[in-house]
């Protein structure tokens, strides 16, 4: 199907480089253990490359294609198809390495290069949609009529950029002690998909990043010489990464597709996660439960078994039942925002008013050290509501609205606010603030429609 093969061929012209498409088009996954590994591996590479790991975020999207890129700012995306394909923890390193040679050579993202990257896309877009019209003639015509200077432009630029992205990937491995062969098996890997997909490897001109061969014998060349090289990874990251990494497969395959890859038989702790996630999703809860309990009664102080284990329960219906291991998870995670978040939505869903004032500090702890956790703010206004604080229930509201990209609605219950919070507080000027910037966000709208 042609339409099925331009979207793997678009795909794979973006692999270790810069956005095609924005970010806010896909969906956020957020787990506590996901981001404190993603965090805890990323975190001597961003030193190595001069960086803060406190300004430097890896964010994982919902997507099954093997991709990664940066969009602009010091943000890392990693497609979940990239975390299931990874054979280990340290291929992913490798591509976290190369995007953070994006982020520190400040390279603007494809579409921003001059407008040739709009042309060049626009124009494959084109010709693919002439293709699967049943018009192969005019589809090439297209393409290869599509301002061929700009295009022969941009694609140069584009290649400069991943070539230097590659050697400071490489330069941050070597600084930080990592092994290199992750990187190297990992362009091999996109190599293999790209004879697959029969792109040619003799000519880089009409590609956007470097010959695969090529990249490849210029890292090996770098990489070998680091001391990191041939270093194995730490056995406790790497158990970390399974973990993750079947937890993901789960939670986002389809479930028959995950009890045969994790079959019954196998009792390891990555297996009971997923299959814990699959019976879950597919609507079999006594089997999620014995799954969570297995790993339970394996390590009873784990936060992230006591999480899935209370997150099972509360959405099985048993939100009283749940309190128990999210409240046990919440205090072993030292508060982590999100593992608070499910146990304040927990005492919330008992409906008994009773743990409404426990509910209130779990939460306004949780959006304190995570602001960006709209649900967060909506369960914080369920409790506001509930007891009858209707200025701090619109805060809340205006608070997920703004992140949400609901100007309209962050603008209503900010104003709401404003009006029922006492003046030059906090939560008051946090209120005008939000009012302020949604309101020129409307405006913003207004004028693009006119």
């Amino acid at each position: 199907m042609p339409m099925k093969r331009f979207a793997m061929l678009l795909a794979s012209l973006c692999l270790f480089g810069l956005a095609i498409r924005p970010a806010a088009a896909q969906t956020v996954l957020r787990d506590a253990e996901t981001e404190a590994l993603l965090a805890d591996i990323s975190r001597p590479i961003i030193e190595a490359a001069g960086l803060s790991p406190a300004n430097v975020h890896v964010v994982l999207l919902q997507d099954d294609s093997i991709n990664a890129f940066v969009a602009g700012g010091q943000t890392v995306y990693i497609h979940s198809g990239l975390i299931d394909a990874a054979d280990n923890l340290n291929e992913v390193q490798g591509v976290i390495a190369h995007e953070l040679g994006h982020v520190v050579g400040g390279h603007v993202p494809l579409a921003s290069s001059g407008g040739a990257g709009t042309i060049s896309i626009l124009s494959l877009v084109l010709g693919a949609a002439a293709v699967a019209a049943g018009s192969p003639e005019a589809g090439t015509g297209i393409l290869m009529a599509g301002q061929r200077a700009a295009l022969g432009k941009y694609l140069a630029f584009s290649r400069n950029q991943e070539s230097q992205a590659d050697a400071a990937g490489a330069r941050f491995l070597n600084t930080a002690g990592i092994n290199g062969a992750g990187m190297i098996d990992f362009f091999k890997k996109l190599q293999n998909m790209e004879y697959r997909l029969a792109i040619p490897q003799d000519n880089s001109f009409n590609r956007t990043h470097p010959l695969s061969g090529e990249r490849i014998a210029h890292l090996e060349d770098v990489l070998h010489h680091g001391s990191g090289w041939e270093k194995p990874t730490d056995p406790e990251l790497e158990q970390r990464f399974r973990r993750v990494q079947a937890k993901l497969r789960g939670y986002v395959d389809d479930p028959q597709q995950t009890l045969r890859k994790y079959p019954a038989s196998d009792q390891s702790v990555e297996a009971h996660y997923a299959r814990a996630y699959a019976y879950h999703l597919s609507g079999y809860p006594q089997q999620a439960a014995s799954e969570t309990a297995a790993l339970v009664a394996a390590d009873p102080d784990d936060p992230y078994f006591l999480e899935l284990q209370g997150q099972i329960m509360l959405e099985g219906g048993d939100p009283l039942g749940a309190i128990v291991p999210l409240r046990r998870a919440t205090e072993l995670s030292n508060n982590q925002p999100l593992i608070a978040t499910t146990y304040g939505h927990a005492l919330i869903a008992t409906d008994d008013p009773q743990y409404l004032p426990e509910a209130e500090e779990v939460l306004r702890l949780a959006v304190a050290r995570d602001k960006e956790n709209p649900f967060a703010w909506y369960q914080l206004g369920m409790v506001y509501e509930r007891t009858g604080d209707q200025a701090r229930a619109a805060l809340a509201t205006a608070e997920r609205a703004s992140m949400t990209g609901d100007p309209g609605l962050a603008a209503m219950s900010a104003r709401a606010a404003v009006a029922g919070l006492e003046e030059n507080t906090p939560e008051w000027l946090r209120a005008q603030d939000i009012l302020l910037i949604s309101q020129n966000a409307l405006e913003d709208r207004e004028r693009r429609r006119n």
